[in-house]
C-alpha cells in the first residue's frame, strides 16, 4: 500500500501511522516504510527522520530503521535537492531491497510518499516508479482545505494517467477554520469514483492508535 497526498503537509504520516494500526487490528503485523525522507536530524545513530521515526514505531514486528527509512537527508527541502546537498544518489535499486527486507516480515508493507503525487523521490525516479515496480495499490490523502477539490481530482486523474492503481482516499482537516469542510467531503465522495476510507480531524496532538478506528481499510486488506 502506497500513501501519497493532494500535497505536502496534508497528514500523510499521520494517515499512515493510522493506517499501520488499523491493519495490525487486522492483520495482527503491518509495518511502515519512508523510502525517501528529507528534513533528519543527526543522532548517535545516523540521520534519523521523525515521520519515519513515528511510522517504525507504528509498527509491529518493529523494524530496523534503516530498512523504514533507507534514504535519510539532513536538508528539509525537495528530496532531490536535498540528496544533490549531501552528494547522495537515490537508487531505486535499494529502496526495493529495503521493502523486501520489510515485506519478509509483514503481511503489509505501507508505504508514505514524499509531498504530492508529481513530486520525484529523486533526479529521474518518479514516485510512480516505485508503485509500479512493487505493484502497490495507492491511497490518496486529501487535505481538506479550499482548493482540495481540484488538487484531489488532478492528483487522482495523474495516479490513474501513471498506470497506478488507487483504492481510496482519506481526508484529512488540516485547516480547523475550513467551515466548508463537509460540503466539500460531499463533493469529493461525489467527484472522486473510490471509496473514502474515512476522515482525521484536525488535533493539536494527534494519536495515531486512536485514529485508527475512523478509517476503514481498502478493499484486499481486511477491515479495522
Amino acid at each position: 500500500m502506497y500513501v501519497t497526498g493532494t500535497d505536502t503537509g496534508v497528514g500523510k504520516t499521520l494517515a499512515s501511522a493510522a493506517l499501520l494500526h488499523a491493519l495490525r487490528a487486522a492483520h495482527g503485523v503491518a509495518v511502515g516504510m519512508k523510502p525517501v525522507a528529507s528534513g533528519s536530524e543527526a543522532t548517535a545513530e545516523g540521520w534519523r527522520n521523525d515521520d519515519a521515526r513515528l511510522l517504525q514505531a507504528a509498527s509491529a514486528p518493529r523494524p530496523a530503521y534503516d530498512d523504514v527509512n533507507p534514504y535519510a537527508l539532513p536538508l528539509a527541502t525537495a528530496p532531490q535537492l536535498a540528496a544533490r546537498a549531501e552528494g547522495v544518489e537515490v537508487e531505486l535499486a535499494t529502496l526495493l531491497a529495503a521493502h523486501a527486507c520489510l515485506a519478509a516480515m509483514a503481511d503489509v508493507v505501507v508505504v508514505e510518499g514524499v509531498g504530492g503525487w508529481m513530486a520525484p523521490l529523486a533526479d529521474g525516479l518518479e514516485q510512480a516508479d516505485l508503485v509500479r515496480a512493487l505493484d502497490l495499490s495507492v491511497v490518496l490523502v486529501v487535505g481538506l482545505r479550499l482548493g482540495c477539490l481540484s488538487q484531489a481530482r488532478l492528483t487522482l486523474r495523474a495516479i490513474q494517467a501513471d498506470g497506478c492503481r488507487c483504492t481510496g482516499w482519506i481526508g484529512s482537516a488540516v485547516d480547523p477554520a475550513f467551515v466548508e469542510r463537509d460540503d466539500y467531503l460531499e463533493l469529493l465522495r461525489a467527484a472522486l469514483g473510490v471509496p473514502c476510507l474515512g476522515v482525521l480531524p484536525h488535533a493539536t496532538s494527534p494519536d495515531p492508535a486512536l485514529l485508527a478506528a475512523r478509517l476503514a481499510l481498502p478493499n484486499g486488506n481486511g477491515a479495522p
